[in-house]
């Protein structure tokens, strides 16, 4: 039983997944939308909300710690001063994972966007107005076969 083993192995031993997560992390912070795989973007999309939730905290303690994750300073410093005040105000959901139609070429893998929400952006898809009701009229079968009877005018 897999109890409490959340995450995937992609196929790659620890160090090399760290080392994949660092790089696509570091992807989408410095172009806001990449394109890789669904399974590698479901992995990466929960590395990268840990560390705007981190960089949201915007102090010195919370910095050292999203450098120890991904240790790369530059991406770091956008990371605490332009991506993370984007999403001050919201409680998570930073990323949106949309799959793509296109396979890879080579082995055929699944591909999807991952991409940051904009400023003020909802994450949930704007569903199309529903269809009209129709509403059945009564055909000549179903309509009272003598008219209605008119009232007498009062007088």
């Amino acid at each position: 039983m897999r109890h409490l083993k959340a995450g995937r192995k992609l196929g790659r031993n620890a160090s090399h997944r760290l080392a994949l997560m660092r790089n696509l992390a570091r992807a989408v912070f410095t172009h806001e939308r990449i394109i890789t795989t669904v399974e590698k973007a479901k992995e990466a999309r929960r590395f990268v909300e840990k560390l705007i939730t981190l960089a949201k905290r915007n102090d010195l303690h919370a910095r050292r710690l999203a450098l120890a994750k991904l240790p790369d300073p530059a991406i770091i410093a956008k990371l605490f001063t332009e991506i993370a005040p984007r999403f001050a105000d919201r409680p998570g959901g930073y990323t949106r994972v949309i799959k793509r139609h296109e396979r890879r070429l080579g082995d055929g893998g699944r591909t999807a966007f991952l991409e940051l929400l904009k400023e003020g952006e909802e994450k949930t898809r704007v569903r199309a107005a529903p269809a009209p009701v129709r509403v059945k009229e009564p055909t000549e079968s179903e309509a009272p076969s003598s008219p209605p009877a008119e009232n007498p005018p009062a007088s």
